[in-house]
């Protein structure tokens, strides 16, 4: 027990570490000081998204960079997802919208979605955003100039997250909490490494003329987290590739209510941990449990210890990630108990070789 209880305390201060690396360094999308005129493609796949879809394609059409392409395919809906977008692309030439094709075998639906529009694209830049986003103004223009500056393929961006509900509050900020507590992110670009990689498919920004040689999505169709394997398949081609956070440039509300959000991270959160149950079952014993071992074993001062150091990684985290410091400490304990009932449906889901996903059967 002994052991266990300094693994516990080893991988917190290791945790914490990774936290403060990542607020010192505050990897964030930074403003352009120069101006950029490429065109740019932006490619959004949307299947059941009538509700949603609107505001993104709004907040695009008063962007202040103007040289955009916005293709969105209709991923086979189920509701007035086509209707929707092809109303609005009648007040802008600059928009337009395309069925996509059957989901055909061997395919994951948003990957198929993704590849079929990068066919569709002609910009100098391939942009990929979920329809459940909005935009700022500066932001495709500050991503152009890190790409340029970085000689990237790939940038990719953490959006500011919005929740609304209390069952939100409690699964969605960990996302940034999982990320910035494990990963220092500016090694994305700076190791050579693969297994040094992150990415969201929230936001994706390729080099259009790499990506049309190595055509990113159809090298994972059948993976769950594409937007990470995408990543470590730049890296292992020798090139380049960013992680950064949105840095209030994009938003995006992920999902609503807490059945939706923990159905949400259940699908991808084992992937993330290369479908490795047992991986992830020790994750979640360190992180959930672990505080409480150390109460229970340790002395009283041992414990006020870690809950300081996981005070200080959730103010840290916030600050990063645009969230309420308050909210996140408040939530705190709520968010363990959301992050293991994650895990066990995950697991669940994979023992039983099936997860849905928007009508459709995803292999997890």
């Amino acid at each position: 027990m002994i052991y266990f209880f300094y693994i516990v305390f080893f991988f917190l201060i290791l945790r914490f570490t990774v936290t403060l690396f990542n607020f010192i360094s505050n990897p964030k999308l930074t403003p352009a000081p120069v101006k950029h005129y490429d065109l740019v493609s932006v490619l959004i796949p949307a299947r059941n998204e009538e509700e949603r879809i609107l505001t993104l394609l709004q907040s695009l059409a008063v962007q202040d960079y103007e040289r955009l392409e916005v293709i969105v395919l209709d991923d086979n809906s189920e509701d007035r997802t086509y209707e929707t977008v092809t109303n609005f692309c009648r007040q802008d030439a600059r928009f337009r919208i395309i069925r996509g094709e059957k989901l055909r075998k061997g395919w994951l639906g948003k990957n198929f979605a993704c590849h079929q529009l990068a066919k569709q694209a002609k910009g100098d830049w391939f942009l990929f955003l979920d329809a459940d986003e909005m935009v700022k103004d500066g932001l495709i223009q500050n991503a152009l100039y890190r790409m340029y500056m970085g000689k990237l393929t790939l940038l990719s961006l953490f959006t500011n997250q919005i929740t609304k509900s209390a069952g939100e509050k409690a699964v969605v900020p960990l996302m940034h909490f999982l990320l910035l507590n494990l990963l220092p992110l500016r090694l994305v670009k700076l190791s050579k490494l693969p297994s040094f990689a992150a990415a969201s498919g929230q936001f994706m920004l390729f080099n259009a003329q790499t990506y049309r040689q190595y055509q990113f999505h159809k090298m994972v169709k059948n993976k769950v987290v594409e937007d990470v394997e995408i990543m470590k398949k730049v890296k292992q081609q020798g090139l380049r590739g960013e992680a950064l956070l949105a840095n209030a440039f994009v938003f995006c509300r992920m999902y609503k209510g807490y059945k939706e959000s923990v159905l949400g991270f259940s699908k991808n959160i084992l992937a993330g941990f290369n479908n490795n149950i047992f991986a992830l079952a020790i994750y979640i014993l360190l992180v959930v449990l672990g505080p409480v071992f150390i109460l229970v074993l340790g002395n009283m001062q041992l414990f006020v210890f870690a809950l300081t150091l996981i005070f200080l990684s959730r103010v840290m985290i916030s600050y990063l990630s645009g969230q309420s410091v308050f909210l996140n400490i408040l939530y705190h304990p709520f968010q363990m108990l959301s992050l293991l009932l994650i895990a066990l449906v995950s697991i669940k889901q994979k023992l039983g070789k099936s997860v849905t996903w928007k009508g459709r059967n995803v292999n997890a």
